[in-house]
This record gives structure tokens, sequence and C-alpha cells, in this order.
């Protein structure tokens, strides 16, 4: 492919978000690049009118916004690149600062063959000098984020806050996970399936964005669907030991309850079919990335 014909796909699930889809687009189309990028905004069913701005936007032109009535964090996510055009999707989180050429900076390593999907460090927006470089998963599988080491990266999680990846790399493994609920585990679990199909996962250090983080979601958030996503990433990818593990993380009854869901819900053919597709199985992963689970 030309390099100078490249098209790259900006997509922003968006739910509750107050000023910041506006803030993030300001910045976004203020930063410089090198390379031509359409911009979706997925709407997700908000109430706060957050989206309203882009009615009367001045880059309007260059944003296609799409509206649903919450499907949830990695469904919108979905949804965006299935209306996108672009051969290399970015997905963002739609509180985010940009800087100059940050969409060049990493798209090279994806160009260059050194990676096939990438994030850049991430800091905070009230507090720029404490950056993230990545994330990995603790024996409780909960969040940690990496130290910066020198150069391109491998990392066992990318932040959902922003990830590059191919279309076609994003396309052979299915996307996001479309049985997810609401919200949680939805970059973990991509993160995870990519390393197990056979694809890495890198961090870009030197390219750095800035996010909000929030001390509470703009939205209900269920801890039933939070534990309900983690089982049905444990029954897609693990064995069952994890999958013991992952059901003790949650009330018994749940656990039981969420189980017989995911029976009905064709967890096992999916399993079967990512157990075939994989070149790599968990114990594999877990060791790769020292993660005592």
């Amino acid at each position: 492919m030309n390099e100078a014909h490249l098209f790259a796909s900006i997509i922003f699930p968006a739910k509750n978000e107050g000023e910041n889809v506006k803030s993030t687009l300001d910045s976004l189309f203020s930063v410089k690049t090198n390379y031509p990028f359409e911009v979706i905004v997925v709407n997700d069913g908000s109430t706060d009118n957050c989206c309203e701005f882009l009615e009367t936007y001045d880059k309007k032109e260059r944003v296609k916004l799409i509206h649903t009535v919450g499907i949830g964090a990695a469904n919108a996510r979905n949804l965006g690149a299935e209306h996108s055009s672009g051969e290399y999707l970015i997905f963002c989180d739609a509180h985010l600062q940009f800087e100059d050429w940050w969409i060049d900076r990493l798209l090279e390593p994806l160009l260059s063959g050194k990676t096939d999907a990438v994030s850049p460090a991430i800091a905070s927006t009230t507090a720029p000098e404490i950056v993230g470089y990545g994330q990995s998963l603790t024996p409780k599988l909960t969040i940690k984020w990496n130290q910066k080491q020198n150069g391109l990266f491998e990392t066992a999680i990318l932040p959902g806050g922003c990830i590059v990846i191919p279309r076609a790399v994003f396309d052979d493994i299915g996307g996001f996970e479309k049985g997810f609920k609401t919200w949680g585990h939805e970059d973990v679990e991509l993160s995870i399936k990519l390393w197990l199909f056979g694809y890495r996962c890198h961090v870009h250090p030197d390219v750095k964005i800035l996010h909000v983080f929030r001390k509470a979601h703009p939205y209900k958030v269920s801890y039933d669907d939070v534990y309900y996503n983690l089982l049905r990433m444990a029954f897609s990818h693990f064995k069952p030991e994890r999958i013991q593990k992952c059901k003790k993380m949650t009330r018994i009854r749940k656990a039981r309850q969420f189980e017989s869901q995911l029976l009905q819900d064709g967890i096992m053919k999916q399993r079967e079919i990512y157990f075939q597709k994989r070149k790599y199985d968990d114990d594999w992963y877990f060791k790769k990335f020292h993660i005592d689970f």
C-alpha cells in the first residue's frame, strides 16, 4: 500500500461525556499529521447531549456521528469499526488530548512490521508527569500500569484509552468481544486474544497522549455486567483451572447464574472456535508476562 494514500479511522465511543467530546475533537483537529483520517463518534445512548455540538461544529463534515441506545463499550467500538473505511483503526476514549504527529508515530511500527497493535504512553490531564506505559495484570486480574522501557516494547494489555490496529488484524480476531455487556474487560480480552492468536502488542513509549481519569463513571455500570464479562472472557480463552479462579471472584450464586447464561449464549462453541484458531494457549500468555494466575 502506498503510504501517501494511507487512511486511518479514529473511533470514539461516547456516553455522557459532557464537554469532553468537543475538547477531544478540538485537540485532534489542531495537531499535525501527514495522514488523512476520518472520525467516527458513536454516541451510545447519552442523556447529557454531549454530542449535540456536532450539529454546528466547524469540522462536522469530517465527523460521522452514529447514535445507539446503550450497546456497551465493546460493541460501540465494533459498530464504529463497521462504519469506518480506514485500513488502520484507532480506538480512542472521548476524553483525550493529543500531541503533534501522534498518528504518524504510532502507525510507523505497524507499517514497518514491528508489531501488530500498538498503544501510546498515557498520562493524566491533571498530572501529565505521571505516565503509564501499557498494562499488565495482577494475580486478581486487575490492571496495573507498566514502567517505561526504552524503545518499542511488548505489553500484556493494550490500554483501551488508545489502541491502533490494522483492520485486517482486527477483523481476523473478530474485533472486541461481541457478547460483552455494558462495560468491563473489553481491552483485556482484546489484548489476550491478540496474543493467543499469534499477534504482537506493543507500547510506543515516546508517544504520549493525555487522558481524563475520572473517579466515577458518568453512567451506571453494574458489577453483574463486569463479572459476566470476566467469566465470558475466561470461558473463551482459559483452561478449566483458571475458569474456576474467575468463578471464585464472583459470588457463587452469581457465578452459577452467569455460567448458565453463558452456556445458553453459545460460549462453548466460541471456545471451540478460538481454541482451534489460536497459536498459543493461556499458560503461554501468563508465563510470558510473569502473571501469577
